[in-house]
């Protein structure tokens, strides 16, 4: 991959010679193995932030809500690479406020969820979604069984919505990370 022998990578890992890689041997094992140029050796960099939208509107994790504010975008720094990790496009990513228990314990109150807007297939395997049904905007477990939809909460007080038709939710994005401050 590197154009290099395999000894030259063996004396690099057990014997430290050469005590650095080439940056671009560096760079492209770094790349490779999906960890920092720093594991490898590298000088630690600041790379710049991807602004994300925050929204001034909050997904209801229990009864649900009516938003008229979403448009009201202010921004949150993320790193690049969590982004890449995650698999997201910053310009697809969205944060957004939850409010209520319905998702508790993964979700509580206040927390900010980083949603998915161009990951929007629900499957059988149930995921967190932010949707709008009937108006209301919220965070639910979403799993599709044919041509309806499974809303459940994972607050066990709150029972399941009765399952909807394909057509009767807007599937807003899948929540990709949560972000929490402890209290």
């Amino acid at each position: 991959m590197i154009g290099r022998n395999d000894a030259y990578l063996q004396q690099y890992v057990r014997r430290g010679s050469p005590r650095m890689l080439a940056e671009s041997d560096r760079r492209a094992l770094a790349g490779y193995f999906g960890v920092p140029e720093t594991r490898l050796g590298g000088r630690e960099t600041l790379s710049p932030g991807v602004t994300v939208p925050l929204l001034d509107v909050a997904a209801a994790a229990g009864a649900g809500s009516l938003l008229a504010q979403e448009d009201d975008a202010r921004g949150r720094q993320f790193d690049p690479a969590l982004l890449r990790f995650l698999g997201i496009r910053p310009a697809d990513a969205t944060v957004i406020g939850v409010t209520g228990d319905s998702m508790s314990p993964t979700l509580e109150h206040g927390d900010e969820i980083l949603v998915d807007r161009a990951s929007r297939v629900i499957g059988k395997r149930p995921a967190l979604f932010v949707l709008r049904l009937e108006g209301v905007l919220m965070v639910k477990r979403l799993s599709r069984a044919g041509d309806r939809i499974a809303i459940a909460s994972d607050n066990p007080a709150y029972p399941p919505i009765r399952p909807q038709p394909v057509s009767a939710v807007d599937v807003i994005g899948r929540v990709a990370w949560l972000g929490r401050v402890p209290g």
